[in-house]
């Protein structure tokens, strides 16, 4: 398994497919090179499975098992996110090279653990299995994105390829949580982080026009001026804060590992809840993110040239939208804060939050694979802040659960979407291994 797991992923990282929300910027003979890879890594997989293309290089796989009754599906993307050309990697982002890392031999490179990792190890353990002539007890479908990092429209037809084919999948798996390694103050072990939700991923844009004009004579409360107050105002005026029943159930199974003074609160936190919310927020920006709909300033712009005042200015706004709140009211709070009607905000993508999934036997069975292959770690749910393309799948499921099975430490998480990502080629091969204990444990 270590040899071919790894080499596989290496081959993948090698092959730049990245994505875009223009396609005629999109390399699709790199999408084209890597199915192609993947079938010469993985023969058996696609010799015995059923392959529908969905999207334009999405891939849907169907693994018939001894029942139908409660299938399921193991998601991953093949798609990753550019890289900054600037950025200082440490090695080649493409080059898919091993080399030491903090915590041992690593394979570097952009999509490593996000996500062709996953795609391999969901391979590797379907590949083995094949080899060893396992049947699954019931049916396995791999469904495999080409677009999810630009919420493209490939999960969006497996979905519909699903529905039409009468399947109600009993669990739905996507990339998310991790063994995460230094995840929350003062605990020592890791965490088993399961979401169990995921935010909803809106974006806003607010345009201020004016005449413009020659930058020697400005006038007062000019588009760029009148954009950076509304910004301003917009950070003055969070969303209301709240720990929502997933979050109050992560408190609360981290209490045995906490400093003891801090047990006796954590220990009820489903009783605690304004406390806990208070601690939450002030504990920092990413444990405050976990109890409110965030909004983030992401893009500016306004004038082409450094002598010339903008006619129009504009700030891109991304909101991650809190289980509880909806899309209709994050656009009426952002309304009001920034109070100015010559502020036009328009919608240019509209996300609510996914339903909270059930912990019943399906999060259970993820819970005793966690116990198995990482007996130290602390499995528990929790409401993801990114976007997965299993949101999609919340339309024909109840139990769509986000978590890949790797050892991540805070530098290795804080790498997604930046420079020097990598993953452990140890942890690599411990979450093929643990593909496999899930698939080998379905219940008939």
């Amino acid at each position: 398994m270590t040899d071919r797991v790894v080499a596989a992923l290496q081959a993948l990282v090698r092959i730049p497919t990245v994505s875009d929300r223009d396609p005629a910027r999109v390399d699709t003979d790199a999408f084209d090179r890597l199915l192609a890879e993947l079938a010469t890594q993985f023969p058996l997989l696609h010799e015995r499975l059923e392959l529908t293309r969905v999207g334009t290089h999405g891939l849907l796989l169907h693994w018939a098992g001894a029942s139908a009754e409660r299938p399921v599906v193991l998601m991953a993307h093949l798609d990753v996110v550019p890289v900054d050309t600037g950025a200082p990697w440490q090695h080649d982002p493409f080059g898919g090279e091993i080399h030491d890392s903090p915590t041992g031999q690593a394979i570097w490179g952009r999509g490593t653990l996000d996500d062709k990792g996953c795609v391999a190890a969901i391979c590797e353990a379907v590949e083995s299995l094949l080899e060893a002539g396992h049947s699954p007890a019931q049916d396995v479908w791999l469904s495999f994105g080409c677009d999810e990092e630009v919420s493209g429209t490939a999960a969006v037809e497996a979905v519909g390829v699903l529905r039409d084919r009468g399947v109600t999948p009993w669990l739905v798996l996507d990339e998310g949580g991790a063994i995460a390694g230094g995840a929350f103050p003062g605990v020592k072990a890791p965490l088993g982080v399961i979401g169990v939700t995921e935010k909803g991923t809106t974006s806003l844009e607010l345009v201020a026009e004016g005449r413009g004009g020659h930058a020697s004579t400005p006038a007062r409360n000019g588009p760029t001026a009148r954009i950076a107050r509304a910004i301003l105002r917009i950070e003055k005026a969070p969303f209301p804060a709240s720990a929502p029943a997933p979050t109050l159930e992560l408190m609360r199974r981290l209490a045995p590992h906490v400093p003891l003074p801090l047990r006796p609160l954590l220990g009820r936190a489903d009783r605690l809840a304004p406390v806990i919310t208070r601690v939450l927020l002030a504990a920092g920006p990413e444990a405050a993110a976990m109890t409110r709909t965030t909004v983030a300033a992401t893009t500016l712009s306004g004038s082409p040239a450094l002598n010339v005042i903008a006619s129009t200015a504009k700030a891109g706004l991304n909101i991650r939208v809190m289980v509880g709140d909806t899309v209709a009211g994050v656009v009426e709070h952002v309304r009001k804060a920034v109070d100015d009607d010559s502020i036009r905000i328009d919608l240019v993508e509209s996300g609510e939050p996914s339903p909270v999934s059930p912990m019943d036997e399906a999060f259970e069975l993820l819970e005793d694979c966690i116990g198995e292959v990482f007996p130290d770690a602390v499995a528990t749910p929790y409401v993801m802040m990114a976007a997965t393309d299993s949101r999609h799948f919340t339309a024909i499921s109840e139990h769509v659960y986000r978590f890949a099975p790797f050892r991540m430490t805070k530098a290795q998480r804080e790498a997604i979407h930046s420079y020097d990502e990598h993953i452990g080629v140890a942890d690599l091969v411990d979450g093929a291994r643990w593909y496999t204990l899930l698939i080998e444990r379905l219940p008939a």
